[in-house]
């Protein structure tokens, strides 16, 4: 529905454009009637001087030219008088002729890649984005405006439908790997390097220390299977020197990395890590044993519990100017910065990637782009582009019936005086 001019508050800037209009529209119009008195004063004394005559003709010139130059003005923006002449008001009546145009016009002249990229390449728009960038304070201020874009980001999302994504993402990538190669790599690099001694001192005297802690119980539970027929006493010195001897052997081995007990452990280690990535048998034990993992509906729960606490996070350190979030943010936008101003190479791999971008960009859009301009024109209300446009050009116009009142008089007085020559 169009806008009336009194629903769109002028501007201060086009306030400031219409005191200009008034002023300029005076002086014009004070000049057409000055010329008009010169006029009216000649011809009414022309029997006193004969000289006048040249006043006359030149005011006469003056006149003509000033009173075409206000029609043709006037009738740009509106009917002059009011009288419904042909072809003025062309503004009003060829308004969406005039938006169509003018859409065309900006995206052949000024939307163009190649008027782009040249545009980005003399204002040095990778340079001066990079020392930008790399400014501690523009790099804090744009860090903050991402965090708030990712909380904005989490808040348009559904929890149930980033449940189900991240519960897919999970499944897939977990399918798509096998679990017993995997294993097995990582086993044998941590053989490799010696990180799995840690692991072994730590599983062996825990194992010492629930024999010590827990010798009772299993003494009992081993006693109630020893044969009927062995004494008591004997067997409760058995089991006894059983348990204290295994104890034993699992402190020695987490103590002596050369025990040869020790030693056969990482062998059987090693044979578990090879066998993890060649043994057809442990694959298909692995992809059992992931599907069953996989089934459980604990994957969803978990997926979904990561995706609160991460928006949770989110919105907190958000709000936070110093907080984890922002201060990595911005750490990651400043040496971007800081590679793109000191890196000529990369520098001009940027600058070339972004007239790339600027050209994939107009190239797939033109139409939209100069659709835009053209329904953005199109939709405002005519009388009220015609006023927008008055405000804009009408100071320059008035200058123009100036002018032409001025070069009607110089016109008028030569014509009059080679009329005379001949």
């Amino acid at each position: 529905m169009p806008t009336s001019r009194a629903e769109r508050p002028l501007s201060a800037a086009e306030r400031r454009r219409a005191a200009l209009l008034v002023v300029t529209r005076r002086r014009a119009t004070g000049l057409l009637v000055a010329v008009s008195v010169v006029f009216v004063a000649s011809t009414a004394l022309q029997g006193r001087a004969h000289w006048l005559v040249w006043v006359q003709v030149t005011a006469v010139a003056s006149m003509v030219g000033g009173l075409a130059d206000w029609f043709a003005v006037t009738a740009l923006f509106r009917r002059p008088l009011g009288l419904p002449i042909p072809h003025t008001a062309i503004v009003v009546e060829r308004k969406d002729r005039f938006a169509e145009t003018i859409g065309s016009f900006v995206q052949e002249s000024f939307l163009t890649p190649a008027a782009v990229g040249e545009r980005l390449r003399t204002r040095h728009a990778v340079g001066r984005l990079a020392r930008w960038l790399a400014n501690p304070a523009n790099a804090d201020e744009l860090a903050g405006r991402v965090a708030a874009g990712l909380v904005s980001v989490a808040d348009l999302l559904g929890d149930d439908d980033v449940h189900e994504l991240l519960d897919g993402l999970v499944r897939e990538g977990a399918r798509r790997v096998p679990v017993a190669p995997l294993g097995g790599r990582v086993l044998a690099q941590l053989i490799g390097e010696g990180r799995h001694e840690p692991l072994v001192d730590a599983a062996l005297g825990s194992l010492g220390l629930y024999l010590r802690r827990h010798g009772s119980e299993l003494h009992r539970r081993l006693g109630l299977r020893s044969p009927w027929w062995l004494p008591g006493p004997v067997e409760h010195r058995m089991v006894g020197r059983l348990l204290a001897r295994s104890e034993r052997v699992l402190l020695d081995m987490a103590a002596d990395r050369d025990h040869p007990l020790r030693v056969h452990v990482d062998a059987a280690l090693r044979k578990l890590a090879q066998d993890l990535q060649t043994s057809r048998e442990m694959r298909l034990r692995g992809e059992e044993l992931k599907a069953e993992i996989l089934s459980q509906p604990q994957i969803r729960a978990f997926a979904a519990e990561v995706w609160q606490d991460t928006g949770r996070q989110w919105r907190e350190e958000a709000a936070q100017p110093g907080s984890a979030l922002r201060s990595h943010l911005a750490g990651v936008v400043a040496r971007t910065g800081e590679r793109l101003r000191d890196d000529p190479a990369l520098a001009a791999s940027a600058e070339r990637s972004l007239d790339a971008a600027a050209a994939v960009v107009l190239g797939r859009f033109e139409g939209e782009l100069a659709g835009l301009v053209s329904g953005t024109v199109g939709r405002w209300d005519a009388v009220e582009t015609s006023h927008r446009l008055e405000l804009l050009l009408g100071p320059d116009l008035q200058y123009i019936r100036i002018n032409g009142t001025v070069v009607g008089a110089l016109a008028g007085l030569a014509l009059h005086a080679l009329g005379l020559a001949f």
